[in-house]
């Protein structure tokens, strides 16, 4: 069993289809084994996606994704992160998937619902960034 990491972002949880969103997970065949909701802080987002720091949309993502609360996961299942990439769909909604949660949920290219890890390395930092006390990689 692989595990990945998922946020469902504020404009998800502005219009309260957290529910949906998570029955498309499980759909897909993924066990979301953690869940908690959360408020960002601007300092939390900062180092959250400090990766993007140099690039100009960074303060209008901070800004959004501190402005509402978000759900952190992990999810569960085989080949979990590849499988979550694709249940996401293509950052803009407008290119996503039929059936994908962005196709269906996502507004624009920021506020498309959900972020997902890109890598198993990346997984790993993410979850223990917010799920501090996280064993599941032991």
């Amino acid at each position: 069993m692989e595990h990945t990491f998922s946020i469902i972002k504020p404009d998800a949880t502005k219009r309260n289809i957290t529910g949906a969103i998570n029955s498309i997970i499980e759909q897909g065949g993924l066990r979301i084994i953690a869940q908690k909701r959360i408020r960002l802080s601007e300092n939390q987002a900062k180092e959250f996606y400090s990766i993007h720091s140099d690039k100009s949309f960074f303060n209008d993502l901070i800004e959004y994704m501190t402005s509402a609360p978000v759900i952190v996961q992990i999810l569960q299942g085989a080949d979990a992160i590849n499988r979550y990439r694709k249940i996401m769909g293509s950052t803009d909604p407008l290119k996503a998937e039929a059936g994908s949660i962005r196709k269906i949920h996502g507004l624009n290219v920021q506020e498309n619902s959900v972020h997902g890890s890109d890598s198993s390395e990346n997984a790993k930092k993410e979850i223990n960034f917010f799920f501090e006390d996280a064993e599941i990689f032991d």
